[in-house]
């Protein structure tokens, strides 16, 4: 018995598309999802992969089909037949990959959104006029970006935003915010730096939990505003979202736990925002991925998920030791040596490398 070709068509349509959900949804190429925005990466990234995978079958398995059935047989020294064009199909396979094309820019969009990379209470926000967008030359408007702006009488968002974390005594130690300038708003761009800020639900809101990054040659130092916290590594609880106010002190550098399905620049002279409520427990490694010199495969720093008695107890724990550590140096501060062997045997306790001391009192 003959099977027709349609039921053929039907059923090997159907394999295909159970492959490609099964594979879609169990490649395990990427790392466990520790945020609540990393679910709704991991949702666009499947559905790419299922949609990739359908695609790679159908048409790798149309090639050796036909590279098999219309082989060269032995003695066939014909021609083939003159195909000019089929119009039909031509356009089928330009309209479907549009299809999906726009389907998953859609998509992304809407992931984007959620995540808050839309947020329009984002601090960095600012209108575009005309005439920031007029700029007499070629190539002028990518200067721009690459330099301050002229004297303005609009608000120097980004510098309001430095000087509100350098309100912290603990980030103000650690930034270098007077020797860098605050860059102005980028004509043509409305914005001074990158910013996801909360998703729609939370878009105006102030986070639950702030933390200011600050990135230098080769480390990440964490301060907690309000609470004089200064570490080496970052903890934060689950269920309440964080805010992460972060620049860098001398070259760009990235923040990326690979975990966490996001990654935003740390800039010098510019004030980026990431917003993320952290799921699911464990230790996770935060790393540069920006290269940002000779030992930047080096720039890694610890970064803890945990419950909230857990993080309230670390937070106890911080405060006990940096008073106690604040005691001990006003007891005995002796004059002979320099800040950072003197300040080595406390930080070595919080986390904090000797380079990352270097790098402050240099």
């Amino acid at each position: 018995m003959k099977i027709p070709s349609s039921i053929w068509t039907l059923l090997i349509g159907i394999v295909l598309t159970l492959v490609s959900f099964w594979y879609g949804q169990n490649h395990g190429l990427l790392p466990a999802a520790a945020t609540d925005e990393a679910v709704l990466v991991d949702g666009l990234f499947n559905t790419m992969m299922i949609v990739s995978t359908g695609i790679f079958l159908l048409v790798e398995g149309i090639l050796i089909y036909s590279a098999f059935k219309y082989r060269r047989r032995a003695g066939d020294n014909e021609d083939g037949p003159p195909v000019e064009g089929n119009v039909p199909l031509e356009i089928l396979w330009t309209a479907i990959p549009a299809i999906i094309v726009f389907g998953i820019s859609v998509y992304s969009f809407d992931v984007y959104n959620e995540i808050g990379g839309f947020d329009p209470h984002a601090v960095h926000a600012a209108p575009m006029n005309q005439e920031s967008m007029t700029m007499p030359g070629h190539g002028s408007a990518l200067a721009a970006t690459l330099s301050d702006t002229p004297p303005s009488t609009e608000p120097n968002l980004n510098q309001e935003k430095s000087d509100e974390a350098m309100q912290d005594p603990a980030t103000a130690e650690v930034r270098n915010a007077d020797q860098i300038p605050q860059l102005r708003n980028a004509p043509g761009l409305g914005t001074v730096a990158p910013t996801i800020g909360g998703s729609p639900d939370k878009a105006g809101k102030s986070a639950e939990l702030r933390v200011n990054v600050t990135g230098l040659q080769y480390a990440w130092i964490f301060t907690y505003p309000e609470t004089g916290i200064t570490t080496g590594e970052m903890h934060v609880p689950i269920g309440r979202e964080v805010q992460i106010n972060m620049t860098a002190n001398d070259v760009i550098h990235a923040f990326w736990v690979p975990e966490f399905r996001l990654k935003q620049d740390a800039i010098p002279g510019r004030q980026s925002e990431i917003r993320f409520t952290p799921k699911k427990a464990g230790d996770y490694v935060l790393i540069c991925a920006e290269l940002c010199g000779p030992y930047h495969g080096a720039m890694r720093a610890p970064v803890v998920v945990e419950t909230e008695e857990a993080f309230d107890k670390w937070l106890q724990e911080q405060l006990v030791a940096s008073k106690e550590t604040l005691n001990q140096a006003v007891a005995v501060n002796p004059v002979d040596i320099s800040p950072n062997e003197f300040l080595a045997p406390y930080t070595k306790d919080m986390g904090i490398q000797p380079e990352i001391l270097h790098q402050i009192h240099r």
